[in-house]
């Protein structure tokens, strides 16, 4: 499991970097155009991204900013945005690396925001975050595409193995 989950961790930060400075080359107006995704535009999704990964390794850690609201925008501008991005990547690599592999299957109690008590192994909360960031990198990807990227670099975990050998 450690390996697996480091590989995931270290996907997460790659996959960011790649989202991110396709943002960064955007016009501001297009970057915050309201194109009809659930979070609005890519702002407001990346935003969420950040958001849903502090409130994880928040439960997971019992540190870190904790926000109330899965649609709360964090940072108003790109810069900040990323740069915290980054040290949220990088506090979750360092997580999954202090974990022991029985740590994975340790039974993890914690609260959904509306303070329902839940139970769930270590790892299962784990391929949650990673599961969702992958889901939500999508829909930044393609609301890359709908403002006229042409072809946005891909996100792909297999592209990244690749890189790597």
């Amino acid at each position: 499991m450690k390996t697996h989950f480091v590989m995931m961790a270290n996907y997460n930060k790659w996959a960011n970097a790649r989202l991110f400075r396709a943002a960064g080359m955007l016009s501001e107006a297009m970057y915050r155009k309201e194109v009809g995704v659930y979070f609005g535009s890519l702002h407001g999704t990346l935003n969420h991204i950040l958001v849903a990964d502090r409130i994880w390794m928040r439960r997971l850690t019992g540190t870190g900013e904790h926000p109330e609201k899965l649609n709360a925008i964090l940072f108003e501008n790109l810069p900040s945005l990323h740069a915290a991005r980054t040290e949220e990547d990088d506090r979750i690599i360092a997580f999954v690396q202090s974990l022991d592999e029985p740590d994975f299957e340790e039974m993890w109690d914690y609260r959904t925001l509306n303070g329902t008590p839940q139970r769930q192994r270590r790892r299962e909360i784990l391929a949650h975050l990673f599961n969702h960031e992958t889901h939500h990198r999508g829909q930044a990807h393609a609301i890359l595409t709908m403002l006229g990227v042409a072809e946005p670099e891909p996100l792909d975990l297999l592209i990244m193995q690749r890189d790597k050998s």
